[in-house]
């Protein structure tokens, strides 16, 4: 067994990066269905280590970075989000979240259903469902103790990763191809509701150069510092209160602030740039650790039966993206692009929605509402409704404990 530091981690990431780029670039497959490129390489790697574990040699990662990773992400976004843009996308966000709880509700109804019909414990439906694909390892983590504690469902939480793990593979690699089949269907981006240029946006294009000086960065970085700390603080606060929330909304909800604040009260203009540079260097090593250190051989020692439920819930979505999101979104290229983040958040999590629409942009076009919409709504209000559709599934006859 082989134990990689905090530093031989962060290389083996770079690493991870470097390989995913030259795997885009060169196979056509990866490009021409919008792979990102930290999917294409975490994978590789990850299926790499499979192959090592059956010859009896493992290793393993320091992932402490990962989640500060994924809290700077987050920081970012909520530093990218001005009010006035958040005005403009009000009824849009409203119509997407009509999109997301639908999904919601019919990704149990075909977990319930299905594990119903294939004689499991309709527990373990509802675990397969929105629990641990739009919630993803965190809700999986804290409803499977509930269901093993409270409702005594055996190898609830092993269960609630594995499939959690799943969906993050499956989200990152269906929302590309599904974008180009509904792309094919627009007949180009000057067909979308507004006729002006686009110019593209923080992180649109996370390959666009960036002029950036010492002293901004460090300002940039105080910011996202600052973000991190008092977040994390309100998460403290509101821990056991009927207002709990997950650590990264609450630090991205800090970042609103600071952004808007510091507008207001003329004191300070945030660096859009320089914040999207730091955002997608956070988001891109976040991803390539957590995919690069992916344990497949749980996904291999799923039960056939969970294996289904899981397969059937990855078709459900890519349906429900091409036949719901896109149509009820205006059947354009922002429809398609958020077709392809509401791909990567309904199976897996926010960061993999990034990744599905930078992946989507950078061959095709910028996607402003896109970018500001799926953040919006993948992080601060489908946690929340989830809880709630969560909740009144657990009120139906089939389970014994309300």
């Amino acid at each position: 067994m082989f134990q990689l530091d905090f530093y031989g981690t962060l290389v083996a990431a770079s690493l991870v990066l470097l390989l995913g780029r030259g795997l885009v670039t060169r196979v056509g497959f990866l490009r021409t269905y919008n792979i990102p490129e930290p999917v294409a390489g975490g994978l590789v790697v990850a299926l790499v280590l499979l192959v090592l574990r059956g010859l009896e040699v493992e290793v393993l990662f320091d992932t402490s970075l990962q989640t500060p990773l994924m809290l700077a992400f987050f920081a970012t976004i909520g530093l990218s989000a001005d009010f006035a843009s958040l005005k403009k996308g009000g009824r849009v966000v409203g119509i997407f979240l009509l999109a997301v709880v639908g999904l919601l509700v019919v990704q149990n109804a075909m977990g319930i259903g299905l594990a119903k019909a294939l004689g499991l414990d309709p527990l373990m439906g509802l675990l397969t469902g929105s629990i641990t694909l739009a919630g993803g390892h965190g809700t999986g983590a804290a409803w499977g103790t509930v269901f093993g504690e409270k409702f005594g469902l055996a190898s609830a939480s092993e269960l609630a990763m594995a499939s959690a793990t799943f969906g993050l593979v499956l989200g990152g690699l269906i929302g590309g191809p599904v974008a180009r089949l509904l792309i094919k269907r627009v007949q180009s981006p000057a067909g979308l509701e507004s006729e002006k240029p686009r110019v593209p946006k923080g992180f649109e294009q996370p390959n666009k150069e960036r002029s950036i000086t010492p002293f901004s960065f460090i300002e940039t970085l105080a910011l996202i510092a600052v973000s991190l700390l008092a977040g994390t603080l309100l998460n403290g606060q509101l821990h056991d209160t009927a207002f709990e929330l997950p650590t990264f909304v609450c630090v991205l909800f800090v970042g609103v602030v600071l952004r808007n604040g510091l507008s207001a009260l003329g004191l300070y203009q945030v660096f859009e740039r320089e914040v999207s540079v730091l955002g997608n260097v956070s988001l891109s090593l976040f991803l390539a650790i957590a995919l690069m250190s992916l344990k497949l051989w749980d996904l291999a020692s799923l039960a056939l039966p969970i294996f289904i439920i899981l397969a059937a819930q990855t078709l459900v979505m890519a349906l429900f993206a091409i036949f719901v999101t896109f149509r009820i979104m205006g059947s354009h290229y922002d429809a398609a692009v958020l077709a392809a983040g509401h791909c990567g958040f309904g199976l897996g999590a926010t960061p993999t929605a990034i990744a599905n629409m930078q992946a989507v942009t950078q061959r095709y076009g910028p996607s402003q509402i896109a970018f500001l919409v799926v953040p919006m709504v993948g992080a601060f209000f489908i946690d929340i409704i989830n809880v709630i559709v969560i909740k009144l599934y657990l009120a139906l006859p089939f389970f014994a404990v309300a």
